[in-house]
């Protein structure tokens, strides 16, 4: 057999179904005005939701850098040969500092982060107890490991605690894996109750905070800060530097311990090359905008609050979200299409999300708020929005 003939079919069905995917090709810096595919759009589909993507500081960082003799821009080699360079190191233990935690370690994507905890942590005999919409490299990396795996309905704490009361009667570690911020819904984990319920029943807990870290919170710490919480030594806390912090990469946070077994034992970080030593000196100088820029954070505030009040009144389906992530919930996907391909010809970027992202019938677009989006560009895609719900009753 060919790989033609097994996998044509396959995408000529994706193709018939709606769901096939195209990459769109940007030719402009990522920021909130762009052109894709050679449209003059608004994107209202980046994740990087404080508009540090392109922040003239974190520029101007990386120009002076290279003009020094102290740095590369290839790492070069993995962290435990040559690669780890001095600005990693400084950025882990920055990251360290703010988060209060021991130690965090570094990682080139938040879908290696991911693989890695649970593969390195868990054993044949433990049990991952995983919400049911959590993300795909969270799936990915329960599969992965030895444990035996099994999701909960989505936010559903009883039904987490009897798992627990099952793993605890057969004498299995157990450790709880969820997203923070959920990326295709919005909503958030209710971190107090799922540290709680892991205190209760000597479980484990990971939070993946990939679109909380940076937003939520005073002092944007993400959602632990948002339900004031703190990590003790069973929690880890991942978080991606590819969206608020608009870089790339990701961390891992926690104990003494959990950062020396993962450096140890966690194959996607031993055997990989280590990020950009630019990367790294990127990621500090946006953690010191972060650290600072409390006005980005509210302004961000500003613009959900904007949008949301506005589209439920002209009648939006909004999913419940207070995050900057808001989809609109249109079930099918030729429909989801339809309204993003119509955006796009008035000049907003709006990506629709479907199946298998999303649960069948879930399609939906996608819309995402920046604190550089302005009043005028929420407006204006309002706007085109009730045109596009007024001609479609």
């Amino acid at each position: 057999m060919s790989i033609e003939s097994r996998f044509l079919p396959l995408l000529q069905n994706r193709e018939e179904q709606h769901l096939y995917r195209r990459r769109p090709l940007a030719t402009s810096p990522q920021q909130a005005a762009m052109q894709i595919n050679g449209w003059e759009v608004i994107n209202f589909s980046s994740n990087d939701y404080l508009g540090l993507a392109n922040h003239p500081q974190i520029k101007q960082a990386l120009i002076t850098a290279l003009q020094s003799d102290a740095i590369s821009y290839g790492a070069g080699a993995a962290h435990l040969v040559t690669g780890h360079h001095l600005h990693h190191h400084l950025l882990e233990d920055e990251l360290a500092d703010w988060l209060g935690v021991e130690r965090t370690l570094l990682f080139s994507t938040g879908y290696m982060a991911n693989l890695a905890v649970q593969q390195a942590l868990m054993q044949a005999g433990d049990t991952i107890l995983a919400d049911k919409l959590n993300h795909a490299s969270l799936i990915d990396g329960a599969q992965l490991s030895q444990a035996e795996f099994k999701r909960y309905p989505h936010l559903d704490m009883k039904a987490l605690e009897r798992r627990l009361q099952n793993s605890l009667k057969n004498a299995s570690q157990t450790l709880i894996v969820s997203d923070g911020v959920f990326s295709m819904d919005g909503d958030i984990a209710p971190l107090n109750e799922l540290q709680q319920l892991a205190r209760q029943y000597d479980a484990w807990l990971m939070i993946d905070d990939a679109h909380g870290i940076g937003c939520l919170g005073d002092q944007g710490r993400g959602c632990f800060e948002y339900f004031g919480c703190e990590l003790d030594s069973n929690t880890i806390l991942i978080g991606t530097l590819g969206k608020a912090f608009g870089c790339s990469g990701a961390f891992v946070a926690g104990s003494e311990i959990l950062i020396e077994t993962l450096i140890q034992f966690a194959r996607p970080y031993v055997y990989t090359t280590a990020m950009p030593q630019l990367n790294a000196l990127a990621i500090r100088e946006s953690l010191k905008l972060i650290k600072t820029d409390q006005a980005s954070r509210e302004t961000l505030q500003r613009n959900i609050k904007q949008f949301k009040q506005s589209a439920i009144k002209i009648g939006l389906n909004l999913m419940p979200s207070d995050t900057a992530i808001q989809p609109i919930l249109l079930h099918d996907s030729a429909k989801a299409l339809q309204w993003s391909e119509q955006l796009k010809q008035q000049g907003f970027w709006v990506t629709a999300i479907r199946p298998p992202t999303v649960p069948t019938n879930q399609a939906r677009l996608r819309i995402t708020l920046s604190a550089s989006h302005t009043e005028k560009q929420i407006s204006a895609l309002l706007n085109a929005l009730q045109t596009l719900l007024n001609t479609s009753e």
